[in-house]
Formats: C-alpha cells, sequence, structure tokens
C-alpha cells in the first residue's frame, strides 16, 4: 500500500491512536510500567507490545486499532513499545502519522541491560550462542545499546519537547517520583504505588536457560504466529494457565559474566555514555 494513500485513508481515525509511546529499549522496567500505566490509560490488550510500527507495519491501522477496542475517551491511549527504540522505520512511522505522540525513552546501565536481554532471549529459545558469539550475531543487542544517538533521532524526528529521557536508577531512587514524572509528561492521572509494585520493579524474577531449547522456541514460534492473527485471547489464556513458566526458563541457572567481559562492554558503550551524558547533563559514571 503506498505510504500517500495509507495516510489519505486513515487519517480522519488518527484519534483512535496512541498519543504516547514508552519505547525503552528492552530490559529498562518498560514492563513495570506497562503494569502500573494499565490502570489509567488505555495499552494494547491482550499483548503488551503488538510491533506495529516495526514489524507489522504493513497488516494497516485497522489490525492495530483492534488491540486499543476498549478505549474510550476517559483514557489517554499509549503503547509501551520498548523494541520501537532502535528501529527507524517505526520512528519515521509514529513520527509521520502521529507528530504530536509523546515518546520516553527509559534508559539503563548498558552493560546491566544487555546481558539481561541476552539472557532474556535465550531463556524464550531464541538465541543459543554465548554471549560473546550472540553479540557479533545479534544486531539488536548493539544496536538497542546507542542511546545517545538513537535519543538525538528521535528527538529530531518529534521534537526536543516530546521526548522524555527517564533513567533505570531513579526507579530504584524513588519509584513515586519515576512514574509521576512520565505520567505528567504524557498527559495521565498519577497513580498512587502500592508496596508490591515497588516490590515488583525491585526484585525481577531470576531468569534461566530453557529446560528444552526446540520446545521452547516452537512455544515462542506459535504464540508470535498467533499474535500477527491477533489470536492474543489464546496467547493470555495460555500463560494463564502457566505456559511461561512451563515453557520459558526453568533449567539450569546462567554463568556469571566475568569482570575482564564486563569491562570489555564498558569500553564498548563508553563513547554512547559520555555522549548521552552531554545531551543529559548528568554524571552517569557509574555507567562507565
Amino acid at each position: 500500500m503506498a505510504r500517500n494513500a495509507f495516510r489519505k485513508n486513515d487519517a480522519p481515525n488518527l484519534s483512535s491512536l496512541p498519543s504516547f509511546f514508552i519505547i525503552g529499549p528492552p530490559r529498562t522496567g518498560t514492563t513495570w510500567l506497562h503494569t502500573v500505566l494499565s490502570q489509567c490509560a488505555w495499552l494494547a490488550d491482550p499483548t503488551k507490545e503488538t510491533r506495529f510500527f516495526d514489524k507489522h507495519f504493513d497488516r494497516g491501522l485497522e489490525w492495530y486499532r483492534s488491540h486499543y477496542r476498549k478505549a474510550t475517551d476517559e483514557r489517554a491511549i499509549g503503547e509501551i513499545a520498548p523494541t520501537y527504540f532502535s528501529s527507524q522505520p517505526a520512528r519515521e512511522r509514529i513520527a509521520q502519522l502521529i507528530p504530536h505522540a509523546k515518546i520516553v525513552c527509559t534508559f539503563r546501565d548498558p552493560v546491566d541491560r544487555v546481558i539481561s536481554l541476552y539472557r532474556l532471549k535465550r531463556a524464550y529459545g531464541f538465541i543459543r550462542w554465548t554471549l560473546e558469539e550472540a553479540l557479533e550475531r545479534d544486531p539488536e543487542l548493539l544496536e538497542s545499546s546507542r542511546y545517545a544517538s538513537h535519543l538525538k533521532e528521535w528527538k529530531k524526528a518529534l521534537g526536543e519537547s516530546q521526548v522524555l529521557v527517564m533513567l533505570h536508577d531513579d526507579i530504584e531512587k524513588d519509584a513515586q517520583l519515576f512514574l509521576d514524572t512520565v505520567a505528567d509528561f504524557i498527559g495521565i492521572s498519577r497513580v498512587r504505588l502500592i508496596p508490591a509494585q515497588l516490590c515488583r520493579v525491585l526484585s525481577s524474577e531470576e531468569l534461566r536457560e530453557p529446560r528444552n531449547y526446540y520446545w521452547t522456541r516452537g512455544a515462542m514460534v506459535l504464540s508470535e504466529w498467533a499474535k500477527a492473527q491477533r489470536l492474543d485471547s489464546i496467547v493470555a489464556f495460555a500463560k494463564r494457565l502457566g505456559a511461561v513458566k512451563f515453557f520459558v526458563g526453568g533449567g539450569a541457572g546462567f554463568q556469571k559474566v566475568s569482570y575482564c567481559e564486563r569491562m570489555k562492554l564498558r569500553k564498548l558503550f563508553r563513547a554512547e555514555v559520555e555522549a548521552l551524558e552531554a545531551m543529559l547533563g548528568r554524571d552517569l559514571s557509574g555507567w562507565k
């Protein structure tokens, strides 16, 4: 479908699209934000991430809108979409289709984050490689760690005033202030956190290897197919039955990343961290 025709046909209904996006990158507290913000905003249902702007754009706006079929004018519409952060197509499509959208980036120590993302991909059967191999063969690991470079492009595409940067470190310092800042920026009502919500973000479940890689990989492929066909309710039902606990993790624990490996990663990410320091005016020496 031609881009101009797409915009012409769908422009009258743009009010039913998200007014804000939490774009991560992955493993920066976006799942916690999804849980909390779902109390006061309309988020994609029943799946957390639609992958519309970076993976399923060809399915059209009606497919995308179907994730918000319960939305009313009483609440703002938004999407938690950590894969959008490092996606140029997603950035360009959002800027063109929803130019007034608010964008929230949530950055975390890049070494801790990339190790966490690597383990998540292993636990969910997406990759089987060692960390060193994954850094060479999986572009997302390094690309999503280019914080300053992608932040610059998001600001250029949508404007400085429409992009908010938050640090994962600040959740641990004052989760309520972190959440209030996000809520005020995206224009939704503030939510008072309860102790259980505070504990959830500060103590994530340990990721482990899958019991059987082929079972886990097969389950993930089937899940992605079902989501693409808008059979999300089936996926959600399977999760309620405990499918995630059965297929994800459950195997041996991951080996500890050595000090030398961490230092190599620090060196790899240092230029981006220093550039981010300059952009934000914040001391990120703990990330270097």
